[in-house]
């Protein structure tokens, strides 16, 4: 039984070392998505973790994309992003506080929001 209690033990520790791998790896990864014929493109990383954004001319005036400024499209993609990792950081502190209530404040190895 102690040998079982041992293999089971070390299975776990595995897994945990194989899921901070897989988190190491995952907030590595830049993923783009696109939408309004690619001239609005968001990247978050592998955790969905929002990190820019990118918008063209043609996003805000499609009949005459050379009236916008490089100026007014900086200034749009730094408002979107702060705003959305504002979101992104509420997100993440309320996951935080129902994991703790979850856990009655108990930290589980591996299991980090």
């Amino acid at each position: 039984m102690g040998m079982n209690l041992m293999n089971i033990m070390k299975q776990v520790q595995n897994a945990q070392k194989r899921a901070e791998v897989a988190q190491k790896e995952l907030a590595a990864l830049e993923i783009v998505g696109e939408s309004a014929g690619g001239s609005v493109k968001v990247t978050c990383d592998g955790q969905g973790k929002f990190k820019s954004i990118k918008i063209s001319p043609e996003a805000i005036n499609p009949e005459n994309p050379s009236s916008v400024d490089s100026d007014t499209i900086e200034m749009l993609e730094d408002v979107i992003s702060a705003a959305i990792k504002q979101a992104n950081e509420k997100a993440s502190e309320e996951m935080a506080t129902k994991m703790k209530q979850i856990t009655g404040g108990i930290s589980i190895p591996g299991l980090s929001f």
